[in-house]
């Protein structure tokens, strides 16, 4: 089989320039830098397209299939636009994706709406803005949707998340489809949660079953067993209660490759591994084809995304390591602080330039773990080179923060030459733009008692 983009690290338009320069999209990514300033997001527009259309080829041997985006990996309007025109759907957690996607004029219909503890304004806010299905996630969660469809005289279409008991090679923080997870309903649960739907929630419409495993999943085994424990619940659901289920959503969750020593499977694998799965247990169960719904995020955005960081300072440590800072760090990037998640970077003004020292990349932040990447491999560095760090496109902007009262990078998406900016850059008054002063903190007599 073909690879897919999910096994590259760079986006697929790179290159390296005769003068040495990175480029990306067809930009010089050294003039970006100039251009835009850093540190600087940049996502290439093909390799995004590339992938949502590998997703599409591999599944397309069955006829009903919905491709969704997992909106937490990287969530703007400009994405939005990007996807709708690709033919996905959004996999959206909470009320700011839902706004965010009816912003961009998104058919709201496309959208699943998931999440362990939705708010009854974030539910009636998918509710008013026509999101096409709730993954119902708990007791809470059913009866509060229950009920305010109820108060609308609504039916609202509704999916419920199980855990399947699956256990993936992973980090155990983005492990979701373990018995001791905080998403979904026990399988023991399920009886209860249908029991109630029929006989009390009459305003929420069963249409299926939602499993997921995870995130950064490399083992191609775990679909193949997610399958086959998902339709047997079909089954026993249509045996015992007289429900035929018409959805089957199956997550996401798909590896990328971050470094060199990372081996993800491809689409085209992965698809494969389901639909072989499902053919053989729908078969044995003697159940029809359902809808099948893959939630795809970290594999369709991550390997787009480089940043980009000016150097500024160094520290030669005696008898130790060199740290080379950079102008962001953790803010930005929190994934290796919080995951020990690592990365490949290289100078983007040294790119045909052989590694003369072995160098840690440093944030700016007043964290002695904010480190981006140990051990990086790198020509001489000096002050004003340009560091690129590849396969940031997913979990990165979406986890930023403004620590150390420091603005949020700019991002913009290249395309065949052309740059434009997607997430302007934020500035010092952005950051004071919700801040209060109560009037009794203005008088000059103001003491503390």
């Amino acid at each position: 089989m073909q690879n897919t983009v999910n096994q590259s690290i760079m986006p697929v338009t790179t290159k390296i320039k005769d003068n040495g320069h990175l480029e990306i999209g067809g930009c010089d990514v050294v003039e970006l830098a100039e251009k835009y300033g850093t540190p600087l997001y940049v996502f290439d527009e093909e390799t995004i397209r590339k992938c949502c259309r590998q997703y599409k080829e591999a599944f397309s041997s069955y006829s009903n299939i919905s491709t969704l985006f997992a909106s937490k990996a990287f969530m703007t309007q400009a994405i939005c636009a990007i996807l709708k025109d690709e033919g996905f759907g959004l996999d959206v957690v909470s009320g700011g994706e839902i706004y965010t996607a009816s912003s961009a004029n998104f058919p709201m219909e496309r959208c699943y709406f998931n999440g362990n503890n939705k708010s009854s304004e974030e539910l009636e806010l998918a509710i008013e803005t026509g999101v096409g299905r709730i993954t119902v996630d708990n007791f809470f969660e059913m009866e509060l949707l229950n009920s305010i469809a109820q108060s609308k005289n609504i039916q609202v279409d509704v999916i419920l998340r199980i855990t399947p008991g699956i256990e993936c090679h992973t980090h155990e923080y983005i492990q979701t489809g373990h018995l001791d997870s905080k998403f979904g309903f026990d399988m023991t649960q399920v009886d209860e949660a249908i029991e109630l739907i029929q006989e009390r929630y009459h305003n929420l419409n069963l249409k299926g079953l939602h499993g997921h495993l995870g995130s950064q999943i490399f083992e191609t085994y775990v679909y193949s067993d997610l399958v086959e424990i998902v339709v047997a619940e079909f089954a026993r659901i249509r045996d015992k209660f007289g429900i035929v289920l018409e959805e089957m959503n199956l997550g996401g969750g798909l590896g990328v490759q971050y470094i060199s020593e990372d081996d993800p499977p491809s689409i085209y694998e992965i698809a494969d591994v389901i639909l072989t799965a499902l053919k053989q247990n729908l078969a044995k169960y003697d159940l029809s084809e359902p809808k099948i719904v893959v939630e795809p995020g970290r594999s369709i955005v991550s390997n787009a995304g480089v940043t980009l960081y000016t150097v500024g300072s160094s520290k030669q440590v005696p008898e130790g390591k060199k740290y080379v800072a950079v102008d962001g760090g953790m803010a930005d990037n929190p994934r290796p602080a919080m995951y020990q998640a690592k990365y490949y970077g290289i100078i983007a003004n040294k790119a045909n330039e052989k590694p003369a020292e072995t160098v840690t990349i440093a944030g700016r932040y007043c964290e002695s773990g904010d480190i981006l990447i140990n051990d990086a491999e790198l020509p001489e560095t000096e002050p004003g080179d340009i560091i690129c760090i590849f396969c940031t496109g997913a979990y990165n902007y979406s986890m930023s923060s403004n620590y150390n009262r420091v603005p949020k990078p700019a991002g913009i998406i290249v395309q065949e030459g052309q740059s434009d900016v997607i997430i302007k850059r934020e500035t010092y008054q952005d950051l004071i733009s919700l801040d209060v002063i109560p009037e009794r903190l203005k008088k000059n007599n103001c003491s503390v008692r």
